[in-house]
């Protein structure tokens, strides 16, 4: 049976999800979380996509991805090639590194991406893996928290402008469940 085709549109934005064959690790230590980044950044030079929210957890990973001109599956499949090239390569297995295709749910919504972005950023800590999520240092929860945090994976903008000033500490505040309301009003029209 043929595979359902995924819908996209230019401009379209997914939470993409990708867990580890038989939900092993995909990441050993600091250099392949390392290495992932690198790719990330690789990713959206050759398949230009922007990035709006990632965590790379030990045996799966998220991201929120906005697709420019390329279906989703383009930048990811080229992406987890060749991370499972340099990880079978550096840790001396071989096989499948990924489970399967790679899921991604559509997000048409501004509440939507937001939701997406806090459900990523407290993936950690829901694990119990951190005393907080700006603790976790590979997601990008800290490239929001702070105007001069940076990380070169990840555009903050488009999800910062939901928010008054100062947006940071007002994501801050929506992340921990402390905004009382402190996003703009943007109602549930579609993401432009």
């Amino acid at each position: 049976m043929a595979r359902k085709p995924r819908v996209w549109y230019p401009g379209a934005i997914y939470h993409v999800t990708a867990r580890g064959n038989r939900r092993g690790d995909l990441f050993y230590d600091d250099a392949d979380f390392e290495e992932y980044k690198s790719l990330l950044v690789w990713g959206q030079k050759e398949f230009p996509f922007r990035l709006h929210a990632y965590c790379l957890m030990t045996n799966h990973v998220h991201l929120l991805m906005e697709t420019l001109h390329l279906p989703p599956g383009e930048s990811i499949k080229a992406m987890h090639t060749r991370y499972a090239i340099y990880f079978n390569k550096r840790h001396k297995v071989s096989g499948h590194l990924f489970q399967g295709r790679y899921h991604a749910t559509l997000i048409d919504t501004k509440q939507y991406v937001l939701e997406a972005s806090k459900y990523i950023h407290l993936n950690p800590l829901k694990a119990n893996m951190v005393a907080s999520a700006a603790a976790y240092p590979f997601s990008s929860y800290a490239a929001y928290l702070a105007s001069h945090a940076e990380d070169r994976c990840v555009c903050t903008e488009k999800i910062l402008s939901l928010f008054t000033h100062p947006a940071h500490e007002k994501y801050q505040a929506y992340v921990d469940g402390k905004d009382g309301g402190t996003y703009r009003n943007y109602s549930k029209k579609h993401w432009t």
